[in-house]
């Protein structure tokens, strides 16, 4: 029997068994819940398997799923996967006959035969809908604007029977984390380059930051990338991400770099870090995100940014060596082996 894990405004309970997850949730209904299988936590009013078998309309029938924010009733499609490794991470999509993923140009790490490859404008959504040219070259600009390719690829399962898998790796060590859209409202705004891959029927599209202040030092500039529909998309960060879920009101300020992703209910700004000694020597920047509720918030512990500064400090500059603790300069590092002349 799973072991169950609760959450009520960002308080985790667990690990409970069946029965008192039930329990839990038959007092409290107005959290989220998660065990193990589940692609991420879901609202406990949602979770059939927490209805007390004897509670009153227990057996009513299930609710329709939302439809897409894409419009004209469009839906993704329902696609398996799995997430492997722990710093280099890829996940492996699970597609049935007809069904397809669609993913950043050279993102993939393998597929099977049956799975075909069309690279497409824009995000694939247009195409898999029967959409024309201007609809494609439309998806397109909204990808170059965010700084993206022009092109995408749709992975599709052109076979007549059984299960075909496509991976995707992720670009630097970090995590890959997977989000049903349907539970988020239908739309999550991210940081511009971390979005992966996803099943087709999601939409990718740009989100404008509407004051000058946050557009200009928030971290993610101007614009950020809005993804909307029903399905399941995967974003990839660096290091560690964490999830935190706001009440109304309450606010979090986050280095500006570290700021992933949040629902749209999320209000996005920033503000002073303190006074001139913390700007010019504090080491934080001079300006921190604030991230006020209600909603969702993802977060990184490691920017790429962050890495890449850090790799071109490490790196060898003419002139001597930036190696901590040195004393011999260039020459020690050629003694330690690090270098040859």
């Amino acid at each position: 029997m799973h072991q169950w894990f609760l959450s009520y405004q960002g308080q985790q309970m667990g690990p409970l068994d069946h029965a008192a997850a039930i329990a839990q949730a038959t007092r409290d209904p107005s959290g989220h819940c998660w065990r193990q299988g589940f692609p991420e936590w879901i609202p406990i009013s949602a979770c059939t398997e927490l209805k007390s078998e004897s509670a009153p309309g227990s057996m009513m029938a299930p609710m329709p799923p939302p439809v897409a924010a894409g419009g004209a009733g469009q839906r993704s499609d329902v696609i398996d996967y799995r997430i492997y490794g722990e710093d280099m991470q890829f996940v492996e999509i699970e597609l049935d006959p007809g069904e397809s993923a669609v993913a950043e140009a050279g993102s993939l790490m393998y597929k099977e035969s049956s799975v075909s490859m069309d690279t497409v404008f824009g995000d694939g959504s247009a195409s898999s809908v029967g959409g024309g040219f201007m609809d494609k070259l439309v998806g397109a600009g909204k990808r170059l604007i965010t700084g993206e390719s022009l092109f995408t690829t749709v992975f599709s399962h052109t076979g007549a029977s059984g299960k075909a898998k496509v991976a995707f790796a992720a670009p630097y060590p970090g995590t890959i984390v997977p989000m049903t859209l349907s539970n988020y409202g239908g739309t999550i705004i991210a940081q511009k380059d971390s979005f992966l891959c996803a099943a087709r029927g999601v939409t990718i599209g740009i989100f404008f930051q509407k004051k000058i202040m946050t557009a200009l030092f928030g971290g993610e500039g101007f614009i950020m990338q809005k993804l909307t529909g029903d399905g399941l998309v995967f974003i990839h960060a660096g290091g560690t991400i964490m999830e935190r879920e706001l009440r109304p009101g309450e606010r979090l300020d986050v280095d500006t770099g570290c700021v992933v992703a949040m629902t749209s209910t999320v209000n996005f700004d920033v503000q002073p870090v303190g006074g001139v000694k913390s700007m010019l020597f504090g080491g934080e920047g001079v300006f921190l995100a604030t991230l006020t509720g209600p909603g969702k918030v993802w977060m990184q512990s490691l920017p790429f940014s962050r890495m890449a500064g850090r790799m071109m400090a490490a790196a060898y500059q003419k002139g001597g060596s930036k190696g901590e603790g040195s004393v011999l300069g260039g020459l020690g590092g050629i003694i330690s082996g690090d270098r040859g002349f």
